[in-house]
């Protein structure tokens, strides 16, 4: 691994809070590596719990709110490299702008923003000011999904004729928004909330990473959807249920399929890519396992470790132990920023490694695109919608 220059100071935006869980796993993410250190933080909306959240979680400078923080942080000569964002979507837009226009790099949490306008109006602000970008599509970042993308890429697959992809979850099965506990009643109440989640509940929550997988490990786009997303518990505002059948533009086809009322699901999140030579299963309940189906054959099984020469140089540097060694949640978080953090190293003239870039803001705007015609179609019981195409 080449030396890098110093470590870099990262602010972040949200996450302070008892009942906020992405907060720990970004900043245990952002440590993992020691490369980089928890500068400056506006982690709370209330601008004295936002301070003491800060100095609490040891950041070195706390601010009242993220304004503030990216004014003062751009005029310091020791100023934040980048913003992690892990706010509700609704508090993601204002943020990411400022950064980017402000010249810092951004790690934004997903659903990218409310609305693909705003996601095309950040999209345009990234690119005006040339800042790296990645969005939290954190299932990406396991180095087995990585080689699931390699290897499609590589051809071991063949051409691709169906991509399977899936979220279940059953945390959501009662109305926990309602709840006396606290804390799962937050994360639970700005989720069903449209002005705090936008248009769609359990899409745009966790539909979204399970069409990242198409995007991502098979490198297909959805050209026009067909949805059922369904709300369940009885008051809810937004569908606790996900369903959407895909076009994709090189004629093959998807079901994308996210539950938040599946009983006994705990984030069993994965994919299966089927094509004319082969198939790739990969699923979060064996994330350090890749299984490979070809005709005839029994069934090949790649596993995670730094020692298998199968591994691509692309893949190698995101993988820290040895073979029967685990890695998981964390260390995918440790990969979204440990990207982002080699793209601004790039930007200032270090050397770094080669390697596989996780999903960036196109991603996020796809992912949007695709959100926004399920909901539309949803709204006309399920008729064929167009994916509007994003630059």
């Amino acid at each position: 691994m080449p030396n890098m220059g110093r470590k870099l100071r990262v602010g972040m935006v949200g996450g302070g809070g008892p009942a906020n869980f992405f907060g720990g796993p970004h900043r245990r993410g952002i440590l993992i590596d020691n490369s980089a250190e928890l500068t400056a933080g506006a982690l709370r909306s209330n601008p004295d719990d936002a301070i003491a959240s800060a100095r609490d979680l040891f950041f070195t400078r706390g601010y009242g709110d993220w304004r503030s923080m990216i004014a003062e942080e751009a005029k310091r000569d020791d100023g934040i490299d980048y913003v992690t964002i892990v706010t509700p979507n609704d508090a993601h837009f204002g943020p990411a702008v400022a950064a980017a226009e402000a010249g810092m790099g951004v790690l934004c949490e997903k659903p990218l923003v409310m609305n693909l306008d705003e996601a095309r109006t950040l999209h345009q602000a990234v690119k005006t000011a040339g800042v790296p970008f990645v969005v939290a599509y954190t299932y990406t970042a396991f180095p087995m999904v990585m080689m699931a993308r390699h290897m499609v890429a590589d051809g071991k697959v063949g051409e691709v004729r169906k991509v399977e992809a899936w979220y279940p979850q059953g945390w959501l099965a009662g109305s926990r928004e309602s709840t006396a506990d606290a804390a799962g009643q937050k994360q639970a109440s700005w989720r069903v909330d449209p002005s705090k989640s936008g248009a769609s509940g359990c899409g745009g929550d966790i539909g979204t990473h399970a069409y990242e997988f198409v995007r991502f490990v098979a490198g297909l786009t959805a050209t026009r959807v067909r949805a059922r997303l369904k709300t369940f518990v009885p008051g809810r505002a937004l569908d606790d249920d996900f369903t959407v059948l895909a076009d994709l533009d090189n004629g093959g086809v998807a079901t994308i399929a996210a539950s938040q009322v599946t009983i006994g699901a705990q984030n069993d999140n994965g994919f299966r890519v089927v094509g004319t030579e082969g198939t790739l299963e990969w699923s979060i309940t064996d994330h350090n396992n890749l299984k490979y189906y070809r005709a005839g054959e029994p069934v090949h099984v790649y596993r995670l470790g730094g020692m298998y020469n199968y591994f691509p140089s692309t893949i190698t540097p995101f993988i820290r132990v040895p073979e029967g060694h685990p890695e998981g949640f964390h260390e995918a978080m440790a990969n979204l920023h440990r990207c982002l953090e080699w793209q601004i190293r790039a930007k200032l003239g270090e050397q770094v490694p080669d390697h596989m870039h996780l999903p960036g803001i196109a991603d996020g705007v796809a992912g949007m695109a695709f959100l926004d015609a399920a909901v539309r179609s949803g709204r006309q019981d399920g008729e064929w919608v167009d994916v509007e195409p994003v630059g």
